[in-house]
């Protein structure tokens, strides 16, 4: 499977894009596309996924171009949208199985594919009851078994764990990477802990621009011996912050422990060893 994404731009109008000459390649794996609200994530996520078309350039998959021949890739494709809807008044078997005839997937392995499923995002003893009595964490959860039924070699998560308890981030983390031996999943998130323990690349992209792609050594190595620890007055941030990109802090003994990032230092400073986030926030604060 491969995934190519050609100079595309996605154009609102005059003088507005959602995307920008955006490209990228995409192999079997998992993709973290990392971006904060509004970089575009989901405008890109549309067009991969043939909900709308490129302004222009090109998307391909496996040589085809999905905007010509949508049910090429509409046929692999498992797609959670960030904005996904359900049935109130069916409950999960049901609306699963609805979706399955929408999608094409029938025969007599539907039903254990779709107790498989519901098995792994721990929604079993929930399934005959209507999806208007779940919480919002449930709901999503349903949007990502929706997102499997049909087995496909191209999936694609967009703010998937929007809701999800620490537990189910995790179940949902085990779930995808079982998936990435065999296909390509893209998951955005502007939540870094969300791609940091399972992405194979990552992609990083603010107003509709790609900032910067590579495996996480290659992005963290970006920010390598420039994150720093030190303790200030509480009453020096503002002043701190102004001269230099705070990552954390944390109350110590009446005064602040602060993580920064900075090519220069100031005294009493301890090197830390940087991370993904110190890379995200240093990327779409510094470009």
């Amino acid at each position: 499977m491969k995934l190519e994404i050609q100079n595309v731009s996605k154009k609102y109008g005059k003088d507005k894009y959602g995307v920008r000459d955006y490209s990228l390649t995409v192999e079997k794996g998992i993709l973290g596309l990392l971006g904060p609200n509004g970089a575009g994530k989901s405008t890109l996520l549309k067009m991969i996924a043939t909900v709308s078309k490129p302004t222009n350039g090109v998307i391909t998959l496996n040589g085809n171009d999905v905007a010509k021949n949508a049910n090429y890739m509409r046929n692999q494709l498992g797609f959670l949208p960030q904005d996904f809807g359900v049935y109130p008044n069916l409950n999960a078997f049901e609306f699963l199985e609805y979706m399955a005839a929408l999608k094409g997937v029938g025969g007599e392995n539907l039903r254990p594919r779709i107790e498989g499923l519901l098995e792994g995002l721990n929604l079993m003893e929930s399934a005959n009851k209507p999806i208007g009595t779940y919480s919002g964490g449930m709901k999503q959860r349903i949007g990502i078994a929706q997102a499997l039924l049909n087995d496909p070699k191209i999936v694609i998560f967009d703010e998937p764990t929007v809701g999800l308890d620490p537990e189910e981030r995790v179940r949902f983390r085990n779930l995808i990477s079982d998936l990435a031996d065999e296909c390509i999943v893209i998951l955005s998130s502007h939540i870094v802990s969300d791609i940091d323990t399972i992405a194979d690349e990552v992609a990083i992209m603010k107003n509709g621009n790609l900032l910067s792609k590579g495996n996480q050594s290659e992005v963290v190595e970006l920010v390598k011996d420039k994150v720093f620890e030190t303790t200030i007055p509480r009453e020096s941030l503002s002043d701190f912050k102004a001269n230099y990109l705070v990552v954390s802090t944390a109350r110590k003994d009446g005064n602040l422990k602060v993580r920064y990032i900075s090519d220069k230092p100031i005294e009493n400073s301890t090197s830390n060893e940087a991370n993904l986030e110190d890379a995200y926030l240093y990327i779409t604060k510094t470009k």
